[in-house]
């Protein structure tokens, strides 16, 4: 065997390392994972004997196990051999011995490849030298040939330009400057140098013919006549020379151009007057034409002569002197004449001449952008090259003066609503009916109005001046506009729509129709209020989105008319409030008669009472009377709301009123009641009643009946009255059940007794609450017209009352009663009846003695029962 050759069966050991993969994971019964798993034997017997009749076979399986067993541990052991056999010693450290000589052989072959490298780079060094000196000589020839090409081509470019041949210059100079830039980096040379130095003077030279050509060719100098194709080929020269020097005979030509403009229209003459300022757009204009036929056609298209003549009179134009008192400071500096003469004009410049100016100078520019199918502003920034200050229009001077706009319409809209709004001095504001006078030809019944026609004059000039004002200028003027129509949305909403609520201390206070009493004029006055202020709000809104569709910008997120919204909400609220004072009035009436009814006297129950009669027929009425008046559906709906929550409030007030009420009188008060609860679910009608409604005016009336019916239970037997209040009612209150006692008329003698059975009866019931909405029953309620004191102050700016037909609102908006005697809380502060029941916060558990006194009570008697 050759010494560096490996044995065949270390060749073959390799290749079956090399060669082994794990088989297929189904074949293998076992894998790490599932040795650290514990060996569960249970299914593998289910699987060995799914059934009884199996274990008839056990002696057959235990062969079998032990066959397998048996085969297992040969295995192994054949492994176990065939490992020791691996693990030789000798046999390794042949192994050893095997790679020592592979890595020695390496290390040779290693040393051998770098030896060959140096060889090789000996051999070629020379050659390596030969080529870098062959491309250094064809760099000196490449670098020298063009040097002479160079040469040439200055030699044959200072004879054009003496020739003034452009055309060819043009060519030949953009040559030059394209060879020239290889030889930038040679400059330090000296030959390089003359020749750089030469190129930048026949530039110097060039430059001075073409200017002077070009002003002998724009002043139509008939001693040196210059073609017209001689200034086209000198404007591709001027192209070649750069950006700069094309930009010096753009200027050039515009100032030569503009120079009889100034001279005409200087601001001292009687032509540079602001009157005259349609002039100047008319001299432009023909200007322009000239330039556009004559001049203009020498100049390539894309220099934009015609933009940068436009620029240039628009910045002569319009360039910033602020006020003419400062003119004799100023004069060292660069002024624009209209806004001189705009700030000559001072305090005489009206309106009409502001906007008659303005309108025409906005024609003017839109028919430029018009000419060219760009926009001012583009047209402008592409000439106005790198300057700081970004050029604006002509009608930018205009807008410093736009105040004055700004205060004339702020003078229209005082005098528009002068004669709607209250007097300042204190006296006594038009009729309202002049915020609705009917047509002429008409009265009011005839062309009926639901909104006020003030709110539609008043947002109809508010879209004619947005419009005007959008026209002439979309920022800081139209921005001021929109601060002045929310100034006068704000003085509408309160000086026209909530002060024309209040009533006039000097109108008398008539009291109406002997039928009715209540004020039909002042129900219709408020529904037209509820449907102006809800014009006024979505009008309100759609304006918002008009100026900020219009506006600039940088104005947009300043635009708000959330605050003036909200204004006009108020007054749809204190509109509803009146409505509600006239409700109250209306049923005032039939509550004094019910509160006035001595019900001790009734022997019997007759069907409804005829107080019940007249308050749904009242209640009707005022109703009927709004309902067609009021657009929007939603503020009806909220009026039937808080007038349930009204009537309801009213009639438990003369309940307690009208105490003592006795057995027979809660019976025909529960009757009365009924009369109402069907009357009160059918006020909306099936277009306006919602479930909510239903479902709170249900749930009032029920803590009414409950009331009703417990005072209706007679005190004998006290067991069965006391269990029945508690089924009723539902709570263990001591004042509660004194109230009931109160209202049902009980002797004081029998309310001690009743008192004792309540505390004895109610100690065991755990499961009762200590409050109920009897806890917050006024025993002494508000006179008439003080049932909620935001009811009578229809002037209040935000009115809201609280939608209590859809919650505890009847009995919450009352003040807890008094109690017959003083009481002490538990932290032994003297309190009355009111503070004799506090809310439980929730979790904690119901104490059934809640106050002292009642435990005393309850002590005394226990002791007097044991006594016996």
């Amino acid at each position: 065997m050759h010494k560096d050759e490996l044995p065949p069966e270390v060749i073959l050991a390799i290749q079956q390392a090399l060669e082994a993969h794990v088989g297929d994971v189904q074949t293998v019964p076992f894998d790490a994972a599932s040795l650290d798993i514990p060996f569960n034997p249970v299914p593998v017997l289910n699987d060995l004997f799914p059934d009884e009749a199996s274990l008839a076979h056990l002696d057959l399986v235990n062969t079998q196990l032990a066959e397998t067993q048996r085969k297992l541990q040969t295995e192994v052991d054949a492994l176990q051999s065939e490992l020791r056999q691996s693990q030789d010693p000798e046999k390794m450290q042949l192994i050893q011995e095997m790679i020592s000589d592979l890595m020695g052989q390496m290390s040779r072959i290693r040393e051998k490849a770098t030896e060959s490298e140096a060889v090789v780079r000996n051999i070629t060094k020379d050659i390596q030298v030969l080529d870098t000196a062959k491309k250094n000589l064809i760099l000196s020839m490449t670098t020298l040939k063009r040097l002479q090409m160079l040469v040439n081509a200055l030699t044959q470019l200072e004879d054009l330009v003496k020739e003034k041949k452009y055309g060819e210059v043009a060519e030949t100079l953009a040559a030059v400057k394209q060879i020239s830039a290889t030889f930038k980096a040679y400059t330090g040379v000296q030959p390089v140098a003359q020749v750089w130095k030469r190129i930048q003077e026949i530039q110097g030279d060039l430059r001075a013919l073409i200017d002077t050509d070009f002003d002998a060719f724009i002043l139509q100098d008939s001693s040196k006549p210059v073609k017209a194709t001689q200034i086209t080929d000198a404007c591709l020269a001027a192209d070649v020379l750069g950006p700069d020097f094309r930009t010096h005979l753009i200027d050039r030509y515009v100032a030569l151009e503009l120079k009889e403009y100034r001279r005409i229209f200087r601001s001292t003459d009687e032509a540079g007057q602001l009157d005259n300022l349609s002039r100047r757009f008319a001299w432009f204009r023909r200007t322009l034409q000239t330039h556009e036929i004559e001049q203009g056609r020498v100049f390539p298209a894309e220099w934009r002569v015609g933009w940068c003549l436009l620029a240039k009179f628009i910045d002569i134009t319009r360039y910033a002197v602020f006020m003419c008192r400062f003119i004799p400071i100023l004069r060292m500096f660069r002024r624009d004449d209209l806004t001189m003469l705009l700030a000559k004009a001072g305090p005489s410049l009206t309106v009409k001449t502001l906007l008659e100016n303005l309108q025409t100078t906005t024609e003017f520019e839109n028919s430029m952008v018009k000419k060219w199918a760009t926009s001012l502003q583009v047209l402008l920034s592409t000439t106005a090259g790198t300057h700081a200050i970004a050029p604006k229009p002509i009608s930018a001077a205009f807008e410093p003066h736009m105040s004055i706009f700004v205060d004339a319409q702020d003078k229209v809209l005082a005098d528009m609503l002068a004669p709607y709004r209250k007097s300042k001095s204190g006296r006594a504001q038009p009729p309202r009916q002049s915020l609705d006078t009917p047509h002429p030809n008409g009265t009011d019944e005839e062309s009926p109005s639901l909104v006020l026609p003030s709110s539609t004059d008043l947002f109809y000039f508010y879209a004619q001046s947005l419009e005007q004002c959008a026209k002439l200028s979309t920022g800081q003027p139209l921005f001021d506009l929109c601060l002045l129509h929310k100034k006068w949305l704000r003085i509408y909403a309160e000086d026209v729509l909530i002060t024309s609520l209040k009533r006039p201390p000097s109108q008398p206070q008539s009291r109406r129709s002997g039928d009715t009493r209540y004020d039909v004029q002042e129900l219709k006055h408020a529904c037209k209020l509820i449907n102006t202020a809800d014009y006024c709000l979505s009008t309100a809104s759609e304006l918002e989105d008009k100026m900020r569709e219009k506006i600039n910008e940088e104005f947009k997120e300043r635009v708000s008319f959330q605050a003036e919204r909200d204004l006009f909400v108020s007054v749809v609220s204190a509109a509803i409030v009146i409505q509600l004072r006239e409700l109250e009035t209306a049923c005032d009436a039939a509550f004094a008669t019910m509160a006035r009814t001595t019900w001790t006297a009734t022997n019997q129950v007759s069907g409804q009472s005829a107080y019940a009669g007249d308050l749904v027929s009242v209640a009707e009425q005022v109703i009927e009377t709004v309902k067609p008046l009021v657009e929007q559906k939603k503020y009806l709906r909220n009026l039937f709301d808080k007038a349930c929550s009204l009537i309801l409030a009213k009639f438990t007030n003369a309940i307690v009123k009208s105490r003592p009420l006795k057995e027979i009188g809660a019976e025909q008060l529960l009757i009365d009641l009924g009369r109402i609860k069907s009357y009160l679910l059918n006020m909306p009608g099936e277009a306006l009643v919602t479930a909510s409604y239903t479902r709170g005016l249900t749930k009032s009336t029920t803590r009414l009946e409950a009331l009703l019916k417990v005072i209706v239970t007679p005190v004998d037997p006290p067991e069965g009255f006391i269990l029945n209040y508690t089924l009723l009612i539902g709570d263990a209150s001591f004042s509660n059940f004194q109230k009931i006692l109160d209202l049902k008329g009980t002797p004081k003698a029998q309310q001690n007794a009743l008192l004792d059975d309540f505390l004895t009866i109610t100690s065991t019931k755990t499961d009762l609450d200590s409050t109920s909405f009897l806890s917050s029953l006024d025993m002494e309620p508000p006179g008439p017209g003080q049932l909620g004191g935001s009811l009578v102050s229809p002037g209040g700016s935000r009115v809201s009352l609280p939608l209590a037909v859809n919650g505890e609102g009847i009995f919450a908006t009352m003040t807890s009663p008094a109690s017959t005697g003083p009481m002490v809380s538990s932290n032994g502060s003297s309190q009355g009846g009111s503070g004799a029941d506090t809310p439980i916060r929730g979790g904690e558990r119901r104490e059934v003695f809640s106050d002292l006194r009642r435990f005393v009570s309850f002590g005394l008697q226990r002791k007097d029962t044991m006594a016996q």
